[in-house]
């Protein structure tokens, strides 16, 4: 399972990359490993507000349709509009290609409270147990 360092990510097996004020949000390698073929991603607007540990969309499979959750608290700058016609972008890529939203970030330093990538791998290593 590829777990990138440099990331954090929530126990809704969602991850964000911090650069500056901005932060790319994506789902992991476990989360899209669980789900299946994804077919279809439902993402917040440019301009849409989200809350950190709140839905803010969701990605349907062909095994479920599973929440969406923002690590995050700011403003939609931009949605991965690639998505739309390739949705297995997210099983392919998850953390390249396969980004969802970029968030302009209420607090920056907010992402520090997530999991780093060791301590996101030894969670999923438990969950899974």
């Amino acid at each position: 399972m590829n777990i990138p360092a440099g990331l954090r990510y929530t126990k809704t097996h969602e991850w964000v990359k911090v650069e500056g004020a901005t932060g790319t949000v994506g789902i992991t390698d476990f989360a899209q490993h669980e789900l299946g073929d994804i077919v279809f991603v439902e993402a917040p607007r440019p301009g849409d507000a989200v809350t950190a540990g709140a839905q803010m969309g969701t990605v349907e499979s062909v095994k479920a349709v599973s929440e969406l959750n923002s690590p995050v608290t700011g403003t939609v700058a931009e949605t991965n509009e690639a998505l739309a016609d390739h949705p297995e972008y997210l099983n392919q890529d998850p953390y390249g290609g396969g980004w969802i939203v970029k968030v302009s970030l209420a607090d920056p330093s907010q992402a520090a409270g997530l999991m780093n990538a060791e301590a996101y791998a030894k969670y999923v290593a438990e969950s899974v147990h």
